[in-house]
């Protein structure tokens, strides 16, 4: 198989990234890792890979379309027998309403059989492009079997991203009731005033904001549930199990993420047809050879009479070799030519997909160091709002002073939290991502 040209690209061809190159994506991969430990409790990795592990496995049991792939594969690895069959020998047969006069008798009827022969590696040709044919509609299946754990994947993500949204809002609600309180307790000591009653009105405007807030996302668990059942080939409204925090990533996953062209079931799948191709372009000039056929003719007689005397009347049988011509040459050159137009062009289609799949896979990479970042980030500023939230609350509560500060901070700080749930997820989903364009199986 011949390697894609390589060429001065922003984005190299992964079958030609130098030692440097490797090395230097893979750091980038380790320090993304630490940045992601350092980032996520541990205490949920066995509950979160068992259930979502489970999912993949009832996905990939139960999806339709996944069924119908890798029957199609099953279909594409039945012609490879009937690729190297014979063709079917035919059987002739001719009867004489009035006998025939020969010499030897007279010929009532004759039967003959004959079988073709084609050119020697003709089968073994036929059986080596169905069988590529076949392995790249296993690629094909393995193509949609990734997507499909992506897709799980993705949709698991993200309703446990709604569920840990609506699990902070609700958190946040409790938050106000308690200012509420606060706010309530503290009008009613110091008596009646427009102050006072300002702020407890103030903290139910946010509370209702939250409200409405947690009804929109409420609702939106609904259709990503359905999603995701649907996926799963299962009635939309059964109950999809999330984790509590989603886990921290090991080293040795991102280290193995430094090649796709190896692996990738695009790339394989592609590499099936130009072998498939190529045994065509062989068979093609095969076929422009002749075919031998062998055979024989059985020959009914009976007595014919001579001058008063029975003569002949024994059955014969006569040895048959046929040769096929096959004068027409353009057709077989058009056929060759072909073929050889279709190898050029998958050649070319494999060296498009490697270089995008790269693309993909930078991308990809650039989304999981970016969210590490995002999630460092928005965690220091969390510990800092909630630090700067209890002085304020302090304070508050020892004065009554500085009331619009303390409303900024604590939606700042919920929107800290919710950020940093959105970071972790996409972590993972960039993580889910980069598996599939390595299709580790």
């Amino acid at each position: 198989m011949e390697k894609p040209i390589n060429r001065s690209r922003v984005i190299p061809c992964f079958s030609h990234l130098t030692s440097e190159f490797r090395n230097r994506l893979i750091k980038r991969l380790i320090l993304a890792f630490f940045l992601i430990s350092s980032l996520q409790p541990l205490t949920s990795i066995i509950s979160e890979a068992q259930t979502l592990d489970e999912y993949l496995q009832e996905a990939a049991e139960n999806n339709p379309e996944l069924k119908a792939y890798y029957n199609d594969y099953l279909a594409a690895m039945q012609r490879v027998p009937q690729a190297g069959a014979l063709p079917d020998p035919t059987l002739s047969a001719g009867f004489f309403p009035k006998p025939m006069e020969r010499y030897m008798g007279n010929e009532t009827a004759n039967i003959q059989l004959m079988q073709m022969f084609p050119w020697f590696g003709t089968l073994r040709q036929q059986k080596d492009e169905a069988s590529q044919l076949a392995l790249a509609q296993y690629e094909a299946f393995r193509i949609a079997r990734n997507s499909l754990t992506y897709q799980v994947k993705d949709t698991w993500y993200q309703l446990y991203h709604l569920e840990t949204e609506i699990k902070l809002t609700r958190e946040a609600l409790s938050l106000w009731a308690s200012n509420e309180r606060l706010a309530l307790t503290r009008m009613q000591n110091a008596g009646a005033s427009g102050a006072g009653m300002t702020e407890v009105l103030r903290i139910r405007m946010e509370r209702k904001e939250l409200e409405n807030r947690l009804d929109l996302l409420t609702s939106s668990r609904r259709p990503l549930q359905a999603a995701f059942n649907t996926l799963l080939n299962r009635n939309i409204d059964d109950l999809v199990k999330t984790a509590d925090t989603l886990y921290a990533l090991s080293a040795a996953e991102l280290i193995l993420l430094d090649s796709i062209a190896e692996n990738n079931p695009r790339i394989k799948m592609l590499d099936a047809e130009v072998e498939a191709v190529a045994s065509q372009k062989k068979l093609s000039r095969l076929q422009g050879r002749p075919m031998l056929g062998l055979g024989a003719e059985y020959m009914l007689m009976n007595p014919r009479t001579e001058n008063g005397m029975s003569m002949g009347g024994n059955n014969m049988v006569m040895p048959m070799v046929s040769l096929s011509l096959p004068i027409s040459r353009k057709k077989y050159d058009a056929m060759e030519k072909e073929a050889e137009l279709k190898q050029a062009a998958l050649k070319h289609r494999r060296e498009h997909t490697v270089n995008e799949l790269a693309t993909e896979w930078s991308e990809a990479v650039r989304d999981l160091e970016d969210a590490g970042r995002r999630s460092k980030l928005y965690r220091d500023q969390g510990e800092l709002a909630k630090q700067t939230l209890d002085l304020l609350m302090a304070a508050y509560v020892g004065s009554g002073d500085g009331f619009e500060e303390l409303l900024r901070v604590q939606r700042q700080m919920l929107d800290y939290q919710l950020r940093f749930n959105e970071a972790v997820v996409d972590q993972h989903t960039a993580v889910a991502r980069l598996e599939m364009l390595v299709s580790g199986d």
